[in-house]
C-alpha cells in the first residue's frame, strides 16, 4: 500500500515540476538520473506527504542546488 502512495506522490510531483519548469519528460529523467529526485521523494515521503506538492518542489529545488554546489567542490 505504501509503495503505491509513494509512487503516486512521485508522479504528482514529477508532473507538476515538469509543468512549472516547462521541461520535457526526457529532461526530468536526466535530472532524476543526475540528482536522484524520485529517490529523494521516496526517502522523504513521511514528511513530504504532509507538505503538499509546491512545498516538495521547493525542497527539490534546494536539494538540486545543494547537489550542484557539492559537485563543483569535488
Amino acid at each position: 500500500m505504501k509503495l503505491n502512495q509513494i509512487a503516486h506522490l512521485q508522479t504528482e510531483v514529477a508532473h507538476t515540476y515538469m509543468r512549472e519548469r516547462n521541461i520535457k519528460p526526457v529532461d526530468f529523467v536526466e535530472l532524476d538520473r543526475k540528482y536522484g529526485i524520485l529517490r529523494f521523494i521516496e526517502n522523504g515521503y513521511e514528511p513530504f506527504h504532509l507538505t503538499g506538492t509546491q512545498g516538495i518542489i521547493d525542497e527539490i529545488e534546494d536539494y538540486i542546488r545543494i547537489q550542484r554546489e557539492h559537485l563543483k567542490l569535488v
